[in-house]
């Protein structure tokens, strides 16, 4: 989480970023996003990844 102004906000990152920090693969991570099994954010044509809540989703909470 990030604070800003005293409010915890999420920490959102790129599908690709995802990848990265978590060692999934992007298209795997991708199908989650467009069966909605994950949070995230669609801005323009880029998806937005709730990192904490895609790492609770890793670990089966």
């Amino acid at each position: 989480m990030v604070i800003i102004n005293g409010i915890e906000c999420p920490t959102m990152v790129t599908i690709n970023k995802a990848a990265e920090l978590t060692g999934v693969s992007y298209s795997y991570i991708r199908s989650l996003c467009l069966t909605r099994q994950i949070v995230f954010v669609k801005t323009g044509c880029k998806y937005l990844i709730n990192l904490e809540k895609f790492v609770a989703f890793l670990n089966g909470n």
